[in-house]
């Protein structure tokens, strides 16, 4: 106010409205420059085809990073905003499973690096490549974390420390769980069945010695039933649910990852 006191009377007031906006025709700032936020991933376009994403794609944008998920496996990258109207992105580190949604997952990080324009709407946001290949989102929200209990889990990946590395495809869809309301866990191991009591505290479950029934298993099945019934007897397992997914670690590192199917009865 001191400075415009000190200017002519016209001056003063073109310097006013200026600072506060008011040229005719002026559009408002984009509320969140760089298309910050939380997006469900629709489908891609590129070199004529349309390509229909998984319900598990998604990508989240934050002011220097982005993090989400191709369909199935998980990345992040570096992120680097210029204003609303486009970002650079650098890719991090990704999971590498072997996933159902294969090509989708392939294009999709194909497209989501480089410099990307940015057409943002209400709901939704597409990302275009020099080439015109587009990446469209919309922040519907959502689906809701499926409970932990309840829900039958069929493991597909196997963790270790950094490495996620999926289930071989001869062991895939053995290996399932449940955990029931009463605190009773049971299932497969891949090859054996077992049950066991299982205690869930906050953050962590722990689960019981486990009684299994006791046939020889070889092969695929029976690597995957060694390395989850060691982890399972490991003590407590940190577990975290994200939609229709399903985390389970050790303090070491290990862990496994599953994907919710049926409600259990």
């Amino acid at each position: 106010m001191r400075t415009l006191r000190n200017l002519t009377p016209g001056l003063a007031l073109v310097l006013a409205l200026a600072a506060c906006g008011g040229g005719a025709g002026e559009e408002p700032a984009d509320p969140s420059p760089g298309g910050q936020g939380s997006w469900r991933v629709e489908s891609l376009t590129t070199g004529g085809r349309t390509l229909h994403a998984p319900a598990a794609a998604r990508l989240d944008l934050a002011e220097d990073e982005a993090k989400g998920n191709y369909g199935c496996n998980g990345f992040t990258a570096k992120v680097v905003p210029e204003g609303g109207a486009a970002l650079t992105v650098t890719p991090g580190m990704s999971t590498t499973m072997a996933c159902e949604n294969q090509a989708f997952e392939i294009e999709f990080a194909k497209l989501f690096r480089g410099r990307l324009t940015l057409d943002r709407g209400p709901d939704r946001l597409t990302l275009k490549t020099a080439d015109g290949s587009t990446l469209a989102m919309t922040s519907e929200p959502a689906a809701p974390d499926a409970p932990l209990t309840v829900t039958e889990w069929t493991v597909e990946s196997l963790i270790s420390g950094e490495s996620v590395s999926s289930v071989p495809a001869a062991a895939a869809g053995w290996a399932r769980f449940t955990l029931a309301a009463d605190g009773t866990a049971s299932g497969s191991l891949g090859c054996n069945r077992f049950s066991s009591k299982a205690t869930v505290d906050g953050a962590t479950v722990v689960f019981g010695p486990l009684t299994t029934t006791r046939m020889a298993c070889q092969g695929p099945q029976g690597e995957v039933e060694r390395t989850l019934t060691g982890l399972l007897g490991s003590g407590p397992l940190t577990w975290k649910v994200q939609g229709g997914r399903l985390t389970l670690t050790a303090p070491d590192g290990a862990g496994l990852g599953a994907k919710a199917g049926s409600a259990a009865e």
